[in-house]
């Protein structure tokens, strides 16, 4: 059997599985050029089925992630302050009432037509309507953590985002036949996620888009008024003794708290906001897992959903000395529901036992040798030196140790949100500098946000302060760090903890062998690693698109595929 999974809603994005194997995954940015797009995916689709020689009709089914789907749109640069406009009039009186008639036969009917919208391209291609299905938004978040990495009878399956099908947060444990029963759930109005999104654009920020920028600022903060605003959020929420949780009496639906949380933070410095926001998050929701393992006697844990991409919460929750492992799912917003919805999907037919685990990320199409080729024509054209050097990772390696900062292009693109290498900026972590070089030069990223680093496995316990050893090799873990004077550069500058993607041989040989040269030079197997993009773009997807951030950047030097380009030094 051949599915497409397809995620329909914000960081749209689509995957092609066959009998339980995962072939290609891609997000509607990388194509279309457009950060976090939405809405129906055409261009991933068309893109993978390209890349495999398939045609819509020789799908068997097309799934749905979430009933409920965007419109098409996305984070264009320099739109910012459209977006924060935009986000802040769905808030208003206005998008409440909205809110309010979702469930009503004209909204329901507005809503269908819109999935009518989408649904017409498959129907145009000669896709039968009885192919084409929909898995609940929270089920598709629980299906990616509890098979992403393999099922498990005795895992607890924890969901979290800003809201998705009326929900916010679900619990779960595999039943009796492995397949997942839903123990609880958490309406959208209480939802964390969406206190998070509310707070981003109070900040001026853009919501849906920036809160990583409110979780990087909060470790610079603490003292009394980040307590009392710590304490303005922890009051705004009341658990229960059945392992819920809601808003607290006179606290207004989460999606539309905007001007109740204004008044609230009046005149409260910024950097306050974010420490007293995170560590609210941190001890609420850790709190809440705790209670859910104590229930259920489950203490390996299961994490998926836009909430946890936060790492901070993710090392609170790994630290619980009741956690014996802790797998989350890795860019787990709603991009990787298209993966929940296949594999949903899958159980929904009694396939379940031959989905496989997920065993790479590297999903992206594969740029042709002629791709190539044709981008180091350009920049041969464009006056830049280019060579093929006997062995590349040898090349970058040498570069890197003279405190270049080097971008790669190689092989299949990584999905989701973070670099894992082959579309990737990198350099030397134990200088300084390279911080501000990075940043003036091409990221162009807020002066107080981290960098992460690629750990090679061998030598990751020189850097990464991991007693359980946990998996961690998609930068969806955050950790304390050793030796932190030698990966200054990719810890956070205020506290020293640590993002890493730690590189085995298996999972990317070339990678790895990169960081082996670096080891061999410097007896540090590690290296700063960001994605290849300009700040406010997605990562780069083709070699074309890595010389156009060359040509619009101060990047010197870009590893495609085998060919090393560097522009002409100054004199």
């Amino acid at each position: 059997m051949l599915i497409c999974g397809i995620n329909a809603s914000h960081t749209a994005s689509a995957v092609l599985v066959r009998d339980g194997q995962v072939l290609s995954a891609l997000q509607e940015e990388r194509p279309t050029r457009v950060k976090n797009k939405s809405g129906y995916p055409s261009q991933a689709i068309r893109v993978l089925l390209e890349h495999h020689g398939i045609s819509c009709r020789d799908v068997d089914a097309w799934v749905f992630g979430g009933y409920e789907t965007y419109s098409e749109h996305g984070m264009k640069e320099g739109d910012r302050s459209a977006r924060i406009m935009s986000y802040k009039k769905m808030l208003s009186p206005v998008g409440q009432l909205k809110r309010m008639l979702r469930n009503t036969p004209i909204r329901k009917r507005l809503h269908e037509s819109r999935r009518e919208m989408h649904l017409e391209e498959l129907l145009t291609h000669g896709v039968a309507r009885d192919r084409i299905h929909t898995i609940e938004h929270h089920r598709c978040h629980a299906a990616t953590a509890y098979y992403g990495p393999g099922a498990d009878s005795d895992v607890l399956v924890i969901t979290a985002d800003g809201a998705g099908d009326s929900l916010c947060a679900t619990v779960s444990i595999p039943d009796s036949n492995g397949r997942l029963k839903r123990l609880a759930s958490i309406g959208e109005s209480h939802s964390v996620g969406n206190l998070w999104s509310v707070i981003t654009a109070l900040l001026s920020m853009v919501p849906l888009e920036h809160e990583y920028k409110l979780m990087g600022m909060a470790p610079y903060a603490d003292g009394d008024r980040a307590d009392k605003a710590k304490a303005l959020f922890s009051q705004a929420f009341e658990s229960s003794d059945d392992g819920l949780w809601k808003r607290a009496k006179g606290v207004p639906d989460m999606m539309f708290s905007y001007e109740y949380w204004r008044r609230k933070l009046e005149f409260t410095r910024f950097d306050y906001v974010c420490a007293g926001l995170q560590a609210f998050t941190e001890e609420f929701l850790t709190s809440w897992v705790r209670g859910w393992i104590h229930r259920t006697g489950r203490c390996k844990i299961r994490l998926s959903g836009g909430v946890f991409m936060n790492v901070k919460l993710n090392k609170g929750i790994a630290e619980l000395p009741e956690v014996d492992d802790l797998f989350v799912f890795p860019s787990c917003g709603d991009e990787t529901n298209s993966f929940g919805a296949a594999w949903a999907f899958m159980e929904d037919q009694g396939d379940a036992d031959r989905i496989e685990a997920l065993k790479t990320l590297y999903l992206g199409p594969d740029p042709k040798l002629d791709d190539y080729s044709r981008s180091a024509l350009k920049a041969r054209e464009l006056g830049w030196q280019v060579t093929t050097p006997h062995i590349i990772e040898v090349a970058i390696a040498d570069l890197l140790v003279r405190g270049e900062v080097v971008a790669r292009v190689s092989g299949r693109e990584e999905f989701g949100a973070r670099s894992l290498g082959n579309r990737a900026i990198l350099a030397d972590p134990s200088r300084t500098d390279v911080v501000k070089i990075v940043n003036k030069a091409i990221k162009c990223r807020d002066f107080w946000m981290p960098f992460a680093p690629s750990v090679i496995f061998e030598h990751a316990d020189r850097h990464v302060h991991n007693p359980k050893n946990l998996a961690a090799q998609y930068m969806i873990l955050a950790f304390d760090s050793k030796n932190t004077h030698e990966v200054q550069a990719a810890c956070h500058p205020e506290d020293a903890t640590i993002r890493p993607q730690i590189v085995t041989r298996e999972s990317n040989p070339a990678y790895h062998r990169l960081l082996e040269e670096f080891h061999s030079r410097t007896g540090r197997g590690t290296i700063l690693n960001t994605s290849l993009n300009i700040h406010g773009e997605p990562i780069v997807s083709s070699p074309e698109d890595a010389i156009s951030v060359m040509q619009r950047s101060g990047l010197n030097h870009l590893a495609l595929g085998n060919y090393l380009i560097s522009k002409p030094a100054i004199q």
